[in-house]
């Protein structure tokens, strides 16, 4: 569900910004298993892939290699930290910036956009996915555990999905760091708004009640109150 929806909502801001066909260079700093790397590359796109974690990048690896070969040429995986993207780019040389996952885990989130903003030629696209910070109560309240609802809604953390510690943030204080990088907010959207609450070992919908599912997740992703208690955010800005 998290990968389709920031998928399409990823496609809507490049078709946006740029001219049908041209060929863009992405950088997806904390790619995981190359889901989003992979996907833009079968578009034609050329990405860079950056993974500190080994077990994800070897993942990712084969991944790749089960592609066509056309593919496989147009991804270059590097295993490393994504606060280190100065020491193996120049500034400017991306046209997209992927980093869905990055913000969550570090303690200080400020250094790490700066770089990814530096990354970005003028009129790039910065896509950002950060835990929601509005809908930390959700999650608790919603299951019946009213202690746990009252103790969340000041939060700044939350838990992702194997149980992990992970930092959280609100929109306007996302905005507010965009601004302060020259990437200011240029679109926004929630991702997962009804399934959040969803057991783990929940089964998975036939195709039918999928395709209804996704569609209201989606339409709740861009509509207001839903989004701002989605349980992350997904934010795009633009390289001034």
């Amino acid at each position: 569900m998290r990968q389709e929806l920031v998928a399409r909502q990823l496609d809507e801001q490049i078709a946006a910004r740029f001219p049908v066909g041209q060929r863009l260079r992405v950088l997806d700093v904390g790619m995981e298993r190359g889901a989003q790397s992979l996907r833009l590359a079968r578009a034609g796109h050329k990405v860079t892939g950056v993974e500190q974690d080994p077990g994800l990048v070897a993942a990712a690896r084969a991944a790749l290699a089960a592609e066509p070969e056309g593919i496989r040429g147009r991804v270059r995986i590097i295993e490393g930290d994504g606060r280190d993207t100065g020491v193996h780019f120049l500034p400017g040389s991306f046209d997209v910036v992927l980093c869905h996952g990055g913000l969550m885990q570090v303690e200080e989130p400020d250094a790490l956009l700066a770089g990814l903003a530096r990354m970005l030629a003028p009129g790039g696209l910065l896509s950002l996915l950060v835990r929601n910070a509005e809908s930390v109560a959700m999650r608790p309240g919603l299951g019946g555990d009213w202690s746990g609802a009252l103790a969340a809604f000041d939060a700044d953390t939350d838990r992702d999905e194997p149980g992990a510690a992970v930092r959280a943030a609100r929109i306007d204080t996302v905005s507010a760091s965009l601004a302060g990088i020259a990437a200011p907010l240029h679109a926004w959207y929630g991702v997962r708004v009804f399934t959040d609450v969803a057991a783990d070992d929940a089964a998975a919908p036939g195709d039918a009640e999928w395709g209804a599912l996704l569609a209201a997740e989606e339409r709740a992703g861009r509509t207001d109150p839903y989004r701002r208690v989605a349980a992350l955010l997904h934010v795009c800005g633009v390289r001034d």
